[in-house]
């Protein structure tokens, strides 16, 4: 059995993510890698970035991407046009610069086949994972897409994930207080590091979780902004 593994809010920091991928986590086909949402948007490799995981999918690592805020703004203006301001606002023209187009409708179909395949979720074990994170309030929280993308939570108290683990993404936090809420065995475990807020202070990483030990990698952002 290999290990299992957790990334969130990579941004289009493709050399961050190669690196730590190839140079630090060592990914064989026998781990399994989670990845939380928000490949794009802002960093200047989305294109990259994407073609990374499709170019490991297809040679048999075992990946489970999922959708994040990014991506759902994508479809959603691939689907109408209305939303194109909302995403222009989230940094979609970086997006578009990096694939080489000037409208989302000329995206080749092996990336819009990607992006309309990806899950909102996924469970492991006693864990989910999530970007953002649930509607405690739902009696079936996982049938609300908006909480799935968009609503972090520091606890929860709904039945159907009060005894789970929950990794997610979204809103960056220090590595130092993640480590805190790993220490502590806190139920829910936040896992974006900020790598592309380089320049702010106690950001700048990208990191990974090793959900088997409860191991929090982290590397310097190593783009070339």
């Amino acid at each position: 059995m290999g290990r299992l593994f957790a990334i969130s809010d990579i941004h289009g920091c493709y050399e961050t993510f190669h690196s730590l991928l190839i140079n630090h986590i060592g990914l064989t086909k026998s781990d399994r890698l989670i990845l939380l949402g928000d490949y794009i948007d802002r960093g200047e490799k989305s294109k990259e970035v994407i073609d990374f995981i499709i170019d490991l999918l297809d040679t048999g690592f075992n990946i489970t991407p999922l959708l994040g805020n990014h991506e759902e703004m994508l479809l959603e203006t691939w689907k109408n046009q209305d939303m194109l301001p909302l995403w222009l606002l989230n940094s979609g023209m970086t997006t578009m610069e990096s694939f080489g187009i000037h409208d989302i409708q000329q995206v080749e179909k092996k990336y819009l086949d990607f992006f309309l395949k990806l899950k909102y979720y996924e469970k492991a074990g006693n864990f989910l994972f999530v970007h953002a994170g649930f509607n405690d309030f739902s009696s079936d929280p996982f049938s609300d897409i908006h909480g799935m993308i968009w609503e972090c939570r520091t606890s929860y108290e709904n039945p159907e994930l009060r005894a789970k683990t929950i990794i997610h993404g979204h809103r960056p936090k220090m590595s130092e207080i993640i480590l805190k809420l790993i220490s502590e065995n806190s139920k829910v475990i936040p896992i974006d590091t900020g790598c592309i807020y380089e320049k702010e202070l106690g950001y700048g990483k990208l990191s990974a979780l090793d959900v088997g030990n409860m191991k929090l990698i982290s590397i310097e952002n190593i783009e070339y902004f």
